[in-house]
């Protein structure tokens, strides 16, 4: 394992941001990380973990260790009469593992597909989409205790998942670095067309003609008409979470707005945040070369030579503009470094 210094990170992170790690390391291995995890409690300096980087905005240049993970490999653990048990390294590529599941007939990540990052990553934000909810597919996960070295596996239910949201975001944040996952998958091919959008999109097939490489397909195409190519417009999907109110909150903005979009979640309304924003002005907004998608209200793009600070306020003012007119505070799904 080689440890660099002062390193440009503009090719680790999908927004395409110039930023500078003190020290920077690949990890191939899970010992890489245990060498990378003791140089930096040698050093005193902080470290920061990622895979593609394709949920984090550098508005500084990072004053430790920047570990990106590329511990790779996948395998079948066991199967019963309904399911596969599945496990994943953290540097597997998110959607090449979905792809790679589809080809083995492991049904389940259909609705994730595309979605940017790596496995690692994924449970830390729950990631989520078209209906599907990485909770609901996830068996159990191993982890390194940062603090004392040891492994621990983490249930479905230790993870305390929540809306983008879990245990490693919260009480445990940063406490542990996730190096594999198992995932539960279902042996028949049933399909999940809960989500509206999905479902009108599949519309024009027969039912026995929508097979989970089907849907994985639509919601291919469905996110590459909606959001741009990082690898052309810097970005990092949406930016910000959908806000949830109560049914009272909702009632009195339906009453003002009539056209709010509002979704059931649980005991209390999911808010369309691109709807919030779109109704504010922002949508196809431009500030030098920070500036919000034309054709998306909830992406945050950088056209060239954006600095992370001038994405974070035109963030800022996107989050006082909602505020204002509608009483809903944003919060950004991206990681703000």
């Amino acid at each position: 394992m080689d440890i660099l210094e002062q390193v440009n990170l503009r090719e680790y992170n999908t927004f395409g941001v110039a930023a500078s790690a003190r020290y920077f390391t690949v990890l191939n291995s899970v010992d890489d990380l245990y060498d990378a995890l003791a140089f930096a409690k040698v050093k005193q300096v902080p470290f920061l973990i990622m895979g593609q980087g394709s949920n984090v905005l550098f508005q500084d240049d990072f004053p430790g260790l920047v570990l990106v993970s590329r511990i790779l490999g996948h395998t079948l653990e066991k199967e019963d009469e309904e399911s596969y048990l599945v496990t994943a390294c953290s540097g597997e590529i998110w959607h090449d593992f979905v792809q790679w599941c589809l080809a083995q007939g492991y049904y389940g990540l259909e609705n994730l597909s595309l979605i940017p990052g790596t496995v690692g990553a994924a449970p830390i934000q729950n990631i989520g989409a078209y209906g599907v909810e990485l909770k609901d597919v996830v068996f159990s996960l191993e982890a390194i205790d940062t603090l004392t070295g040891d492994t621990r596996t983490f249930t479905q239910a230790d993870c305390e998942f929540g809306y983008r949201n879990s245990i490693f975001k919260q009480s445990m944040k940063g406490r542990y670095v996730i190096h594999k996952v198992t995932f539960r998958l279902g042996k028949s091919p049933r399909v999940n067309l809960s989500y509206a959008a999905l479902a009108r999109a599949l519309e024009g097939h027969a039912t026995a003609s929508i097979t989970p490489a089907l849907v994985s397909q639509t919601v291919c195409d469905i996110r590459r008409s909606k959001l741009p190519d990082p690898d052309k417009l810097g970005n990092a999907g949406s930016f910000f979470r959908n806000p949830e109110v109560t049914h009272l909150v909702f009632d009195q903005l339906s009453a003002r707005f009539t056209d709010i979009v509002g979704y059931p979640a649980g005991n209390m309304v999911k808010l369309a945040a691109a709807w919030l924003i779109e109704q504010t002005g922002w949508k196809g907004y431009r500030e030098g070369d920070a500036g919000v998608h034309q054709n998306h209200a909830l992406v945050l793009v950088n056209y060239g030579k954006a600095t992370g600070r001038e994405l974070v306020k035109l963030s800022e003012k996107i989050q006082r503009s909602v505020k204002q007119r509608f009483g809903v505070e944003l919060e950004p799904e991206v990681r703000i470094i």
